[in-house]
């Protein structure tokens, strides 16, 4: 089978390595993968050579250390292999201080005031947890990213941090449960990824799918996702053929793409991968985006992973399907036959309950960017209000619990078609609720509310960190009980009494839920501006620095990151925007005008009366008048934003002035469009985008 012979080909792999490394070696460096022990120098100079002598087997000549900047996306520096040894003679070497060690431009990426300009030093660590992989002939060695006075500068730092709390916390929660076999707890995660195919040559002639990710113009096709007809329908061949090579690279570094489909909206689809643990997900889907925008491209294809890429159809998000295993392979969210009695299940749910509930607002600033504030609470993705979605029979033993009512028990019902020949099957616990922002399904939560071009980095380093005080909080309790069974249904008890406000199963996109979460004290962080305070509020800093997770600078500098990144992408489009329609919108308007301004006199000294022409001509002229003023007000708002200094004030005009101004300006030159022949629009339509693929 050729998914099993390409599969993990690519990587430096425990396989691998159990295979290259003496024994002694290889022991010592699994105990440092799976319960974080210190790493031996004398490892490091041994896995040292093993890995650059398999990397140059499989074509490399360099290597990188690869981490993740805040600025979402890799980065990474290449050196040769090679090292001078005399005469014209050169040596292949790679030292344990080259794995463990690297030095990029700690002031050349962002970090919010951590590093000044004069202040370059920053370092690479290798992360053993994850493995190494070979692309492009280069070694890649992923790796945190710190300044020099030791501030995480990256997403993996931070993550990694939450998981040793998390793991911590929680095996000393198994151990007043009685647990004694477990030795360490491991966030589990897997990655449903949602993404655009458009043509590439579509693409290249859009100045804003280009350096937006999403078009900033637009009229609506004819027809959208009305009739629901490509959600996971028939996928149309070059797509399917670009699905087959993106799955063969993708199961060659070791990532288990599992699902495929086509999404909701013309052109969207989306991939899902098997789960592994968070920071080794997280790496996964790093590689993962940066793999499908290749191959799309070698398909004469442009994937757009930005969240909203068109109006008026869907947007793609990425579902974080989050879970908690023990390293003896216990999945500690799974209910079992018999939930109501499995006391650690309650203990874990009723933590992930006070959890969410006690920091919303962070689970809220793990999602915030400019993107995604174009797709929640747009009907098509979770509302900017936090809430948890159990499902009623969950729902209903703890409601039992905390009225110390026997209920009913829990059951299993068994599905049934009404059709003999089909076969009967066990139902799930619960229903699915697409709508909930981060809803039970089993034996995991899944998070909804992240950004397709989001990295998922923050969003598993909050879920861990706030489970952590949850389960510290409880631990402290059950330390001090007599009977922890007593002291669990206590727990639950006040849990549910205190924070059983979030659950709600029926329907966020209704506007009655939005009356409703305001009457219970639910946070709505409509946009991501309001969203990135959360990460300076006193009980957020004291929760990350008690875990050691965030210091408070280090808060401070991730919040100014935020705030910058979403000024400077919306400045960005607002720049875009006004090139492309002085440069292209506005003189095809006047071409246009002119146009048929010619055929109306041609029409007239025929001596053929058509009141009609004259009529389209008076609103062709009077819609390219409208863009022409619409398009100064813009511009004079853009001008405006650099005067005025303060990022807070800065992102707070953008909202109120300067994207009210872009969106009228769009809806002139969408209906310019709408009333202009097809050979008259400068640019490529929504058909041409979306339905030519």
């Amino acid at each position: 089978m050729e998914s099993k012979k390409i599969f993990g080909r690519r990587v430096f792999s425990d396989k691998v390595q159990r295979q290259r490394l003496p024994a002694d070696i290889y022991e010592s460096l699994k105990k440092t993968r799976q319960q974080g022990l210190e790493l031996d120098p004398h490892v490091a100079k041994e896995v040292a050579r093993a890995m650059m002598e398999w990397a140059i087997e499989q074509g490399a000549t360099h290597y990188t250390h690869w981490f993740q900047p805040m600025t979402g996306i890799t980065a990474g520096k290449q050196d040769a292999f090679l090292s001078p040894s005399g005469d014209m003679e050169v040596i292949e070497e790679f030292s344990a201080t080259a794995l463990i060690k690297g030095e990029p431009d700690a002031s050349s990426f962002p970090s919010g005031g951590l590093r000044a300009t004069f202040e370059a030093r920053g370092y690479t660590t290798w992360d053993p947890t994850s493995p190494a992989f070979v692309k492009d002939g280069t070694l890649y060695i992923p790796t945190a990213f710190c300044s020099y006075t030791g501030e995480a500068l990256d997403q993996k730092t931070p993550l990694l941090r939450s998981m040793e709390a998390l793991s911590a916390t929680a095996l000393r929660t198994l151990r007043l449960l009685g647990n004694t076999t477990s030795n360490a707890v491991i966030p589990t995660v897997g990655c449903e990824q949602e993404y655009f195919l458009i043509d590439r040559e579509k693409y290249e002639r859009r100045l804003d799918l280009k350096l937006c990710g999403r078009t900033l113009l637009g009229a609506r096709a004819p027809k959208g996702q009305e009739l629901d007809d490509h959600y996971c329908g028939r996928i149309r061949l070059r797509v399917a053929a670009f699905m087959r090579e993106l799955d063969r690279e993708l199961w060659s570094y070791g990532i288990v793409s599992k699902t495929r489909h086509n999404e909701a909206a013309p052109a969207q689809h989306e991939f899902a991968c098997v789960y592994d643990t968070a920071n080794i997900t997280c790496d996964h889907n790093q590689l993962a985006m940066e793999l499908t925008r290749i191959v799309a491209k070698k398909h004469g294809l442009a994937c757009l992973l930005h969240e909203k890429p068109f109006a008026g159809v869907n947007g793609s998000g990425k579902h974080d399907n989050y879970s908690l295993s023990t390293d003896d392979g216990r999945n500690l969210l799974s209910p079992g036959k018999d939930p109501q009695h499995n006391l650690t299940f309650l203990l874990f749910l009723a933590a992930f309950i006070r959890a969410v509930d006690k920091y919303a607002d962070l689970l809220r600033l793990s999602a915030a960017c400019a993107g995604n504030d174009h797709r929640l609470g747009a009907c098509e993705a979770p509302p900017a209000i936090i809430s948890m979605f159990l499902g009623s029979a969950l729902t209903e033993i703890l409601e039992n619990i905390a009225a110390e009512t026997a209920g009913n028990g829990y059951r299993l019902g068994s599905m049934s078609t009404g059709v003999s020949a089909l076969p009967t099957f066990e139902k799930d616990d619960s229903d699915r609720n697409r709508t909930s922002p981060f809803a039970f399904t089993g034996n995991k939560f899944e998070f909804r509310m992240v950004g397709s071009s989001q990295s998922i980095a923050m969003a598993n380093t909050v879920l861990n960190t706030i489970l952590a005080d949850s389960l510290h909080c409880f631990n402290t309790r059950l330390s001090m009980a007599d009977d922890v069974e007593l002291e669990i249904a206590a727990i639950v008890r006040d849990t549910m009494h205190d924070h059983g406000r979030i659950i709600f199963n029926g329907n966020n996109y209704s506007p009655e839920w939005i009356v409703e979460a305001e009457r219970r004290g639910l946070e709505n962080m409509s946009s991501s501006q309001a969203a990135f305070p959360a990460f300076t509020r006193k009980k957020n800093v004291e929760l990350f620095e008690r875990f050691h997770v965030f210091c408070e600078a280090e808060c401070r500098a991730r919040q100014e990151i935020m705030l910058e990144n979403y000024n400077k992408v919306l400045s960005i489009e607002a720049a875009t925007m006004i090139t492309m329609v002085s440069r292209q919108l506005y003189p095809a308007a006047v071409r246009y005008v002119g146009a048929v301004a010619s055929a109306y006199r041609s029409v007239q000294e025929a001596g053929v009366p058509l009141p009609s022409a004259r009529a389209h001509l008076e609103d062709a002229a009077g819609e390219a008048d409208q863009i022409a003023a619409a398009l100064h007000a813009v511009e004079e708002r853009y001008r405006k934003l650099s005067s005025i200094g303060d990022p807070m004030e800065e992102g707070a005009f953008i909202r109120q002035e300067l994207i009210p101004a872009m969106e009228e300006l769009r809806r002139h030159c969408d209906r310019f469009e709408s009333i202009s022949d097809k050979e008259s629009y400068p640019i490529p339509d929504y058909i041409d985008l979306i339905h030519r693929v």
